[in-house]
């Protein structure tokens, strides 16, 4: 479909929500076009943890037989206070009780090639590097090629704004962080370990800086499969003083106090630590405009709940794909308006309780309390499991309300996070 002058869809970037996106519009048969500014492989920094909700999405796109070649793990390792759990993943009926540990740099080249498979078309080394806007409406964008040095213009009747957290696309279009939203941050590194084809994921509830003070924020250990495992820390901006914490130093706490049997140490590491900042919880407005809408990353759609990005960017990608076909098929632009209630309608109870839920445990009192509570009960810890993973079964969505209204009680008594 090179030769096409207009195409359906414009997808800029080739990542998670932009090859998910480009999957399904492909699929029913509309010409896409999906521009990305590196080539693949290439590596992105991530957990590379794949929840069973991405597991899902993957299957639905026909990958189940791919991910099979990855290491696969059937739960998660809490460990705090002293306490760990091993926490299997729930038995659900939309969503399998696994999860695959994938490499960014395969997961993404393997996504991005089933949309080729689909009947998408994707230029790499390609940066879309402004909108073109006609009458007010987006149509298209001036288009880079890296490689040739030369650039030109690609129309089409949507765009599908999908180039990251750091989206330079979607500011040119008018989109900002909400900055009272919780902003996460995270740096990781892979290790050489004898368990790196261990079948639980591990995370660690109570991390603390050099002073040994706790931190709102968790490390983790997730083994690849290939000789190596996936080391990194997170943090949320809810808690004063948190642009002061240096994460490569808590990198650096975190895998000298990690647990021996995973034998991590300076002599194990396969290189220097990469990190970023992820915008959560749809911190990023708007969502759509004349001839456009964002999604992933772009959107700000990192869970606040565990720093978990890549399901739903898939989720998104999928849920834009859905909108942008019924305003092709219909000929109807106003299709594009459905956008964000979609959103809402799926997401909009769920972030809210975890907005709430990231702003109390800004409190390092109440995040001690909390987690010293949680390690108590396996049947708390494993409700709570389902809770932030998203994996609440049709029959406990109510749950989800009397969790809210829990929580918002324990924030009245907690401090505003301060702007980002």
């Amino acid at each position: 479909m090179d030769h096409v002058e207009t195409w359906d869809v414009l997808v800029v970037g080739g990542g998670p929500a932009g090859s998910a996106a480009a999957y399904w519009l492909a699929e029913r048969g509309h010409s896409v076009l999906v521009v990305e500014k590196k080539t693949f492989p290439r590596e992105k920094t991530c957990g590379d943890g794949l929840t069973p909700r991405a597991v899902a999405q993957l299957t639905d796109m026909g990958l189940e037989r791919r991910l099979s070649d990855f290491h696969r793990y059937d739960g998660l390792r809490s460990m705090g206070h002293g306490t760990t759990l091993e926490l299997a993943w729930p038995d659900h009926p939309d969503f399998p009780a696994h999860g695959y540990v994938v490499r960014r740099r395969d997961l993404d080249a393997m996504v991005a090639e089933r949309a080729v498979e689909a009947g998408a078309t994707l230029w790499t080394g390609a940066e879309a590097q402004e909108p073109v806007v006609e009458d007010g409406r987006v149509c298209g964008a001036v288009v880079a090629h890296k490689a040739a040095g030369t650039s030109e213009v690609v129309r089409a009747r949507y765009v599908l704004v999908a180039d990251g957290a750091n989206s330079r696309f979607g500011r040119a279009l008018g989109t900002r962080r909400d900055r009272s939203y919780p902003l996460g941050m995270a740096v990781r590194g892979y290790f050489t370990s004898p368990l790196h084809d261990d079948p639980w994921i591990e995370s660690h509830l109570d991390i603390r800086d050099k002073s040994g003070e706790s931190l709102p924020g968790y490390g983790w250990i997730f083994p690849v499969g290939d000789g190596t495992v996936n080391v990194g820390v997170g943090l949320l901006s809810t808690f004063r003083g948190w642009k002061d914490i240096n994460t490569s130093h808590l990198m650096d706490a975190f895998t000298a106090s990690a647990p021996d049997y995973w034998g991590i140490s300076p002599e194990t590491s396969c290189g220097p630590p990469t990190g970023g900042r992820l915008p959560t919880g749809f911190a990023v407005k708007p969502s759509i405009g004349p001839g456009w809408l964002s999604a992933g990353d772009a959107l700000g759609s990192v869970n606040p709940f565990n720093g978990e990005g890549i399901s739903l960017a898939y989720e998104t990608g999928r849920i834009a794909a859905d909108v942008l076909d019924q305003a092709l098929a219909t000929g109807d632009p106003r299709a594009l308006e459905r956008y964000p209630a979609r959103l809402e309608e799926q997401f909009g109870l769920y972030y809210k309780v975890a907005r709430t839920f990231v702003r109390a445990i800004g409190n390092p009192a109440v995040m001690r309390e909390l987690t010293r509570i949680g390690f108590r009960s396996r049947t708390l810890m494993e409700w709570v499991l389902r809770i932030m993973a998203n994996l609440m079964r049709p029959e406990e969505r109510g749950g989800a309300e009397t969790i809210y209204k829990m929580v918002a009680a324990v924030v009245k008594v907690t401090p505003e996070p301060r702007p980002s």
